[in-house]
């Protein structure tokens, strides 16, 4: 699985803190727009999944900041989509600035399914998706 999505994104003045820099909680943000803008593209869709009992849930983000976005920066987030183990698939994911392509995030983030119940499961899409 070596398919890569990128989205262009613009950072908004209210996305940053009094330091002028974009806050550290909004590249989760970043993070999971792009991952919600390719779910479909891997034949997923959110609502429905949801809708059937099919609970999507992050297990674990891990977030290397390596620069700072600013005001007014255009940026990529890229998702590469990752099996994990039999019940858990991620993503690696990277944000850059476009101007001169500089690294800012290095992130993986690990999910999983999970049922009305609360048990970890991944249906056939899911695993189809992720193989």
């Amino acid at each position: 699985m070596s398919d890569v999505f990128h989205i262009e994104l613009k950072v908004r003045d209210y996305e940053c803190d009094m330091q002028g820099v974009v806050n550290n909680a909004n590249y989760q943000h970043y993070l999971e727009h792009a991952r919600h803008e390719y779910l479909p593209l891997l034949g997923l869709d959110f609502a429905r999944l949801t809708a059937e009992g099919v609970i999507l849930v992050v297990k674990r983000i891990e977030l290397d900041y390596h620069f700072p976005l600013r005001s007014g920066d255009s940026f990529t987030v890229s998702c590469r989509p990752e099996r994990i183990s039999p019940l858990r698939f991620g993503f690696h994911q990277q944000i850059h600035r476009l101007a001169d392509n500089k690294l800012i995030v290095d992130a993986r983030v690990v999910a999983t399914a999970i049922n009305r119940q609360g048990r970890p499961f991944l249906p056939p899409e899911i695993d189809k998706a992720f193989a």
